[in-house]
């Protein structure tokens, strides 16, 4: 374990803003991890959980420990005919295991290909795409506790899951490191089509029960049109999460805007808040070195030399905008430390 200091992260974080961690240590095994909570500057120092890198943007240069995770590997607990039960560590690539599951035949989390980010960042946001989320395959959740080194496993259940949030958010934020996810894929899927534009792009290429593998590549299709690729131009993906709304809101604004999309939830009525963005004038405009993406308006990009600062600004600004338009008021996905 080589712990470094003053390192650069402009290439461990997808906006690629300039900036650098105090101390910084790769952690290739749970070994390695538990070695590095028990030493005294570790104990001495704040730490942020590194994983993609695509879910965050640095506002400053970071006084603590960054631990990128960089645990690997995957097992199959347990196999009959009907599902698989398979561990995954928490650094592994969430699209490649996504691929790779499909490519097995075994599925529940095709519609949430190309999503990035590593595994162990799917249960603390519940991630979600095209009518799934990741709880519902989700069986657990292995953790060691900083304070004390101990393990700790969460249950589905224990975990807490909301829209966009977990029990990792919130009451347990901070205190844990994933080190393992377990998650519960289906032999003989239940596929879903109908939200999006996942269906009617199947039944575009004549295909009316597809194959968990043709739903993946749907999604990535529809998800390349509307992202723009981190390596291009930097970004974060959906800088925003979708809000919901009770219905008595949900009318109100409906009957000004009465083409408004929306789709009920159990937690409410959500309305994608690409479209309010739009619709408050932002999409496609440029701010200095930031802007908002002129395909999709819930991503901001990086044109180029953006500080985390003029992200966040602009984070803001489209956050006023829409509250002053709408009344309501839009949290960002993106975490920004």
């Amino acid at each position: 374990m080589d712990i470094k200091q003053n390192y650069q992260l402009k290439d461990l974080n997808t906006f690629g803003v300039e900036v650098t961690a105090r101390f910084f240590v790769a952690i290739e095994t749970v070994q390695d991890l538990r070695e590095l909570l028990v030493s005294e500057v570790f104990k001495n120092n704040k730490h942020f959980i590194l994983g993609g890198g695509s879910n965050i943007v640095f506002i400053q240069d970071f006084d603590g420990f960054v631990i990128k995770n960089n645990l690997l590997g995957k097992k199959i607990l347990e196999e009959n005919d009907e599902y698989v039960k398979l561990r995954v560590m928490s650094g592994e690539n969430w699209h490649n295991l996504v691929m790779w599951t499909t490519g097995q035949g075994w599925g529940g989390i095709e519609n949430l290909a190309l999503i990035p980010g590593t595994v162990g960042a799917t249960p603390v946001q519940n991630i979600g795409a095209y009518g799934v989320e990741i709880k519902e395959t989700l069986e657990s959740v292995n953790t060691l506790e900083f304070a004390t080194g101990k393990e700790k496993v969460f249950t589905a259940e224990e975990c807490g899951f909301g829209y966009r949030d977990s029990i990792f958010k919130k009451e347990a934020k901070g205190k844990y490191f994933i080190t393992d996810v377990t998650f519960k894929l289906l032999k003989k899927p239940i596929t879903k089509i109908e939200y999006g534009s996942v269906g009617t792009e199947l039944a575009s290429r004549g295909i009316t029960s597809p194959t968990i593998e043709q739903i993946r590549d749907t999604v990535i299709v529809i998800r390349q049109s509307k992202l723009p690729d981190p390596k291009q131009i930097g970004n974060a993906g959906s800088f925003f999460k979708n809000p919901v709304v009770s219905l008595e809101i949900y009318q109100k604004i409906l009957e000004e805007y009465p083409k408004m999309p929306s789709y009920n939830q159990e937690y409410g009525v959500k309305i994608p808040a690409g479209w309010l963005i739009e619709q408050a004038g932002w999409k496609g405009k440029r701010v200095g070195n930031v802007g908002v993406h002129d395909k999709q308006a819930l991503v901001i990009v990086n044109y180029g030399g953006a500080t985390g600062n003029e992200i966040r600004e602009l984070a803001y600004a489209i956050i006023a905008s829409v509250q002053e338009k709408f009344g309501i008021k839009l949290e960002p996905e993106v975490n920004m430390i």
